[in-house]
């Protein structure tokens, strides 16, 4: 079927990406669901530094691409071996499939799956292969998912079906943001009554682990981020104090989550961690990017340090978890959402997100 999607053309292009166009919206081939497969219209899809790391460089990936990897959508058709009952339901895209047998399957979300890591490199589904094409020519797949297109085939194993009143764009954000940060709260930090919680970096999944960490009640909340705009965000949300980063000074927490994928940023975050507690980190930094850290403040305080990746997270088990949050008040994920785009407004979208200047940007399709 034809499609129209986002591609981009190659990696590395210059900023600012309104006049680079590294992004090319137009007419693609999309192939028929395989075994195992979901034809899913997109309805939503939000934009994610794990995009922008792509377009600009940080994080090389095969060419052309359709990019996109936080969406939700309606099955419209399935595969063999795929569940029919599927068909008019929606479901939340989750950039990292697991397919059930490897080490890291069995990890209880800890680790990656093995398998889903390899295919998301290659740019290739799960099952194997592109579904997708461009004049002839193969065009890959983001992270399984390519959701800044109007449709999309993805593996059953990259979705997770959500109940109807869970609207498109709370849906999206679902699949990473709140994956990843609420994730790095709940699953990699597990945090008890009266621990106190910072949030260092507050675009879309700091905010997201600011909203979960906020819904435990469990004991004070602090946000860190260097714009006010978005301190003054996290006051609204409930925060008990926010901070920018030069003036936290001797304030600590028992848990500290690092959502800037700064090398400093962590730094500061590891500093920031009370005697006893335990510093998350979820952002990515250049993998060039090295942190200095007092190995004898670890033995001495007795401090741990986590890394989370889509926050621990087993997205079957922990996405309804988040609905029946939202659901009942608890988890206001509407205010993750500060801006609703067109497809073809992605390449300015990249600038914005370059410059933090948003939470979260979510392209919604009619």
């Amino acid at each position: 079927m034809k499609i129209l999607g986002a591609v981009l053309e190659e990696v590395g292009r210059p900023a600012p990406f309104a006049r680079s166009r590294p992004l090319t919206v137009g007419e693609l081939d999309l192939a028929a669901p395989g075994p195992g497969e979901l034809l899913v219209r997109i309805e939503a899809a939000g934009l994610c530094h794990s995009d922008l790391s792509v377009v600009d460089g940080s994080r090389v990936r095969p060419t052309p691409m359709l990019l996109g990897h936080e969406a939700a959508g309606i099955v419209e058709m399935v595969g063999s071996q795929a569940d029919a009952d599927l068909i008019g339901t929606r479901v939340v895209t989750t950039f990292l499939p697991r397919c059930g047998d490897c080490a890291g399957c069995r990890s209880d979300g800890r680790t990656p799956c093995t398998v889903g890591s390899v295919a998301n490199n290659e740019g290739v589904l799960l099952g194997g292969g592109t579904r997708l094409a461009r004049d002839g020519a193969e065009v890959k797949h983001h992270l399984g998912v390519s959701g800044f297109a109007s449709h999309a085939v993805v593996d059953r194993r990259s979705a997770v079906p959500v109940p109807d009143d869970v609207p498109p764009a709370v849906a999206a954000v679902l699949g990473c943001a709140v994956l990843t940060g609420g994730g790095a709260v709940l699953n990699a930090a597990t945090p008890t009554d009266g621990d106190s919680i910072m949030i260092v970096g507050l675009g879309g999944v700091g905010m997201a682990a600011l909203l979960v960490a906020l819904s435990l009640e469990l004991g004070p909340v602090v946000a860190v981020d260097a714009m006010p705009r978005k301190l003054a965000i996290a006051e609204e949300l409930g925060a008990t104090a926010v901070y920018a980063p030069g003036d936290v000074g001797d304030v600590r927490a028992n848990i500290v989550v690092e959502c800037a994928g700064n090398a400093r940023a962590f730094e500061s975050a590891v500093a920031a961690t009370a005697a006893g507690g335990t510093t998350v980190t979820v952002g990515l930094p250049a993998p060039s990017a090295s942190a200095t850290i007092s190995p004898l403040s670890l033995v001495a305080e007795a401090r741990t340090i986590v890394g989370s990746y889509l926050g621990s997270a087993v997205p079957s088990r922990d996405i309804p978890r988040y609905v029946e949050l939202w659901r009942d008040g608890r988890l206001p994920l509407e205010k993750l959402i500060t801006a609703r785009i067109r497809l073809d407004d992605l390449n300015e979208a990249m600038d914005v997100l370059a410059a933090g200047e948003e939470i979260r940007q979510v392209v919604e399709f009619n």
